[in-house]
């Protein structure tokens, strides 16, 4: 049975030099989620992104099932224009039992999103995120710690999707330890999904909070990790990027 769809790409989701990485992870998601039948949810997902998505193109998405136990269900899905493939994921939906909770990390005591400066990213994707950063944006200052709370500017409520979406939201780490804004891509993002469902229906349309960190630059690559919280302190999500730079 064949799951391809093919979907337009918006150009209010454009970036700098193509579509936005989150739109292209929360698509390729959305196409594994309507393709399953079963009650599993998103755990994980990693995308390659092989070339940019040009606004506007037509891009066919392809979701197959790789494989599959009673728990787990693991899909591959390719995002391909023109029959050239531009971005590729491994997703796995799981079906969660019960178990006891752990929860390392805290997160940090910042202002309240109503009280900070909307910030607006490049390109027309910048216009779709309401963006506050907690602090000013330091480029060039050397610390690749930061953190800004984040949600849809249309009001859209948090799925898996969306919230695949706001973990690209956040600026390279190359920007910060740098010397200032430079050329950068991701190449490759992981995201792991740690929310129940419950939880995501409690966040709603508010803002969730997206602490990220730089792990190191070395020759061209660039990597960087984030912790998406809910304003009530639920760890949602991490993320890990690698991305290159110039």
């Amino acid at each position: 049975m064949s799951h391809r769809r093919e979907i337009h790409a918006d150009p209010d989701h454009q970036s700098i030099t193509g579509m936005f990485g989150g739109w292209t992870a929360a698509v390729a998601l959305s196409s594994v989620i309507n393709a399953s039948t079963s009650d599993a949810r998103p755990v994980s997902m990693t995308i390659n992104f092989v070339g940019s998505i040009a606004p506007g193109s037509d891009v066919e998405l392809s979701p197959t099932m790789v494989g599959a136990t009673r728990s787990m269900e693991h899909w591959s899905v390719a995002a391909s224009c023109g029959g050239e493939t531009r971005a590729a994921a491994m997703i796995v939906l799981a079906n969660r039992r019960p178990t006891e909770p752990h929860v390392e990390p805290t997160m940090p005591s910042v202002p309240a999103p109503e009280s900070l400066e909307r910030y607006f990213a490049p390109g027309p994707q910048g216009q779709q995120s309401d963006i506050r950063p907690t602090a000013p944006v330091a480029f060039g200052s050397g610390d690749t710690k930061s953190s800004q709370w984040v949600r849809d500017s249309n009001g859209r409520r948090l799925d898996y999707p969306q919230l695949a979406y706001l973990a690209d939201q956040w600026a390279p780490r190359s920007f910060l330890w740098g010397t200032g804004l430079r050329p950068s891509a991701t190449l490759t993002m992981s995201v792991y999904f740690l929310a129940t469902e419950d939880e995501l229906d409690a966040v709603g349309d508010d803002y969730i909070l997206n602490e990220g960190i730089g792990t190191r630059g070395e020759q061209s690559l660039s990597g960087q990790r984030a912790h998406l919280w809910s304003r009530n302190g639920v760890l949602l999500a991490t993320t890990e990027q690698l991305c290159w730079y110039r």
